[in-house]
């Protein structure tokens, strides 16, 4: 295990390197040298790493989470208003049916099997988006028109909505729920529940920090743990209420620099030098999930899907950001970067699979193709537009 870490290091972070040089996002050559290093091209990971993957993954998640709520103010939140609340699921919920009826037309698939490859392919990538808003709120780029945080709120509810229609779907098909509407219901609930969870510990950690001597390095460890305890909470509960985790722990930060805005600084330096080897982790462990090789079984077709699919999203985001003071190139550029895929589809792309559903093996092979083609093409088209597109804040 000890010679697949260090791989994974001294590759990662020469693969970030050398792709920063080309003037493109590092995260894509760690993803290229995940896809290298990982089970399906060169094979040189041990299994015990690739048996932990999802949990290594979840831990860098979490930190770029938190990272992301202590760098949001609740006055800039605010600000970003009603676009922010329909970018979260307008685009998706547009995107994850249209694929549900192309699959239908395309692929012979039912309605409800459609519903499900939709929304695994629906959900964005916080992975990708997250480091891409908070790069453009320390460079100031956007942030006079509150982008980058209309992007960074609206990305965590996105999936909650994906994940829950998911789920749904998937619960029809195995026959363990026929309650649409009620299952539906769950979506207000979770983020309901996920925010207040994620405040009362974010109050609860302020006034123990304020009472209590600690030292910012163990502060982080503390948060950090609560934030384990509440993905592990949401598996407890997922057959009696709904709750979203995710939410929950950027609320954390949220929480922390609204009521004591100097020590959300200091954490937010501490979560940022945890983040150096935590993306490498995060971008080299989902390239090495990535099968190259079912990503070109759908052919054509696959991409012909997929693009249909980011073109509703893409309408979607347009319709959201309607009527607001964005200009167009600004609504492109929320069109450009709401566009990448990775996360989500990296962690139950091949559930149905899994589970026996008819066509899971074509749904993760959309999966893996929806991954190879927006996650790279993504990172890279928001780093370029960004610089052309939007607008840096003066003092």
């Amino acid at each position: 295990m000890m010679f697949s870490l260090g791989l994974i290091f001294f590759f990662g972070l020469l693969g970030n390197l050398l792709f920063r040089r080309l003037k493109l996002p590092g995260l894509l050559g760690m993803l290229v040298v995940g896809v290298l290093l990982g089970p399906y091209v060169f094979n040189l990971l041990d299994d015990d790493i690739l048996a932990i993957s999802d949990t290594l993954r979840l831990f860098a998640l979490i930190v770029i989470l938190l990272r992301a709520g202590l760098g949001l103010r609740l006055d800039k939140i605010k600000a970003a208003g009603r676009p922010s609340v329909l970018l979260s699921f307008v685009p998706g919920v547009l995107e994850g049916m249209t694929i549900a009826f192309l699959a239908m037309w395309l692929l012979d698939f039912g309605f409800v099997q459609g519903g499900i490859l939709g929304f695994i392919i629906a959900a964005v990538s916080p992975a990708v988006i997250v480091p891409s808003m908070l790069v453009l709120m320390e460079k100031k780029r956007g942030t006079n028109k509150h982008i980058p945080t209309m992007m960074l709120s609206a990305t965590a509810l996105d999936d909650v909505f994906a994940i829950t229609f998911f789920s749904t779907f998937l619960g029809i098909y195995m026959g363990t729920s026929t309650h649409v509407g009620l299952s539906l219901l769950n979506i207000p609930l979770s983020i309901l529940l996920g925010v207040l969870m994620g405040a009362l510990l974010g109050y609860s950690l302020v006034q123990l920090f304020k009472k209590m001597h600690v030292r910012d390095s163990k502060k982080v460890v503390l948060i950090l743990a609560f934030s384990f305890f509440l993905l592990s909470l949401e598996t407890f509960l997922e057959d009696v209420v709904m709750f979203a985790a995710l939410l929950s722990i950027m609320t954390i930060g949220i929480v922390i620099t609204a009521l004591y805005p100097k020590l959300g600084l200091r954490l937010s330096v501490k979560f940022n030098k945890i983040w150096v080897f935590a993306e490498i982790f995060l971008f080299v462990l989902i390239g090495a999930a990535v099968d190259i090789t079912l990503a070109f079984e759908t052919g054509l077709l696959g991409l012909f899907v997929i693009g249909l699919g980011l073109l509703a999203r893409s309408v979607g985001v347009l319709l959201a950001t309607m009527k607001t003071v964005l200009h167009l190139r600004e609504r492109l550029f929320c069109v450009i970067a709401y566009w990448p895929k990775a996360t989500v589809q990296a962690a139950i792309g091949a559930v149905p699979y899994s589970l026996g559903v008819e066509g899971g093996d074509v749904m993760l092979a959309l999966a893996v193709l929806s991954i190879v083609i927006t996650a790279p093409l993504g990172a890279w088209l928001i780093r370029l537009v960004s610089v052309r597109w939007l607008d840096e804040e003066t003092a």
